[in-house]
């Protein structure tokens, strides 16, 4: 695996917050400080275009909005299917990261990408 499998946010998102941010610059007509209400879809557009997570030789980095985490190959226990059909990676150390963007219906394509670190039966 040459580059990393990414897992991301569906881009057409970008399309709700786009027609939120035109719906806002109205209210930017009745008062300056309206303005400060533009930061709040810039956020949104940054949360869909950072939140996933990939899938490499080193092993699983998941990203949010402020940080990211990566867990290698060699800390990884399993995942674990949540009672909404999200997904968390199960560390050996015991704790979890939630995956986002991807729910139980995706495990054979992440078990894809991972070439058969991650067993999908």
């Amino acid at each position: 695996m040459d580059t990393p499998a990414r897992f991301r946010m569906n881009r057409t998102s970008l399309l709700a917050v786009f027609a939120f941010a035109i719906c806002l610059t109205t209210l930017t007509a009745a008062s300056p400080w309206f303005l400060l209400l533009l930061l709040v879809p810039v956020v949104v557009a940054a949360w869909v275009l950072r939140t996933g997570f990939d899938i490499g030789e080193d092993g699983i980095t998941v990203r949010s909005l402020v940080g990211s985490r990566a867990v290698p190959w060699s800390e990884l226990a399993g995942i674990r299917v949540g009672p909404r059909a999200d997904l968390w990676l199960v560390t050996t150390g015991g704790t979890q990261v939630r995956l986002p963007a991807v729910h139980a219906r995706d495990l054979p394509a992440i078990g894809l990408a991972s070439e058969g670190r991650i067993p999908v039966q």
